[in-house]
């Protein structure tokens, strides 16, 4: 179920109302929203409700000023709430009409989340190779998510192999160019509207329906696309020094 399904008078085309940020039952009732989180479930990734844009650029926790409005989880047991049961994600999705979902990743899947012009050269880059890459979503705040098989959770933690590139909700602003979500992380998932009066949202630019590849197949073309990307930024920027 990928962004394209459908067109634009299609499953698309449907969640139009929802993501702009009506929250209303009856927009999240014509199964558009559901179906989508349904569809993540299936391909195995584990979700638990997640909180809402409130008030322009404000949180439905009420949290006064929240770090990460509308980008965290409802509960603190998140990590055991999450499911991919679809009777529970049925009811959360019914019971909670503007309820965001995150999925924890570190279970069964991890994310590689770059900036959006690195991610989209680096998309480009490795279908072009003939690379199989699996499910993509676009954040509108500006960031491309990549999501991969995991790496793996070993009973000995002796054995859990360490990266610099780790990711958790509490150092994302530590991680400007590659974050790599394992265990102990979560992403918002498809369909999720973000802070704000624009309309922006998490949305798939290739489906769940797409396997989830090894981490280690993408990692080169994402490292260096950031790389690039990250030297183009600071070249712009000390070029005024220059002169």
């Amino acid at each position: 179920m990928s962004a394209e399904f459908g067109g634009p008078s299609g499953l698309r085309g449907r969640l139009t109302q929802w993501l702009r940020g009506s929250g209303s039952t009856e927009a999240a009732g014509d199964g558009g929203r559901e179906a989508l989180l349904l569809a993540a479930a299936g391909a195995g990734l584990p979700l638990a409700p997640a909180a809402h844009p409130a008030a322009g650029y404000g949180c439905s926790c009420d949290r006064v000023g929240c770090p990460t409005p509308a980008r965290h989880p409802i509960s603190f047991a998140w990590q055991t709430q999450s499911t991919t049961d679809r009777a529970q994600i049925e009811r959360w999705a019914r019971h909670q009409p503007q309820a965001n979902f995150i999925t924890a990743t570190g279970m069964t899947h991890d994310v590689l989340d770059v900036p959006l012009e690195a991610g989209r050269e680096a998309l480009e880059r490795l279908l072009g190779a003939g690379i199989e890459v699996g499910p993509v979503a676009e954040s509108d705040d500006g960031r491309l998510l990549f999501f991969t098989l995991t790496r793996g959770t070993p009973e000995d933690e002796d054995e859990w192999w360490p990266c610099e590139l780790d990711c958790h909700p509490e150092t994302m602003d530590e991680h400007p160019g590659l974050r790599w979500h394992c265990r102990g992380s979560y992403v918002l998932v498809p369909p999720a509207r973000l802070p704000g009066d624009d309309g922006h949202s998490v949305h798939w630019v290739r489906g769940p329906e797409h396997p989830l590849p090894d981490p280690l197949t993408l990692l080169e073309t994402l490292t260096d696309a950031c790389a690039r990307h990250a030297g183009q930024d600071q070249a712009s920027t000390a070029w005024p020094l220059r002169r």
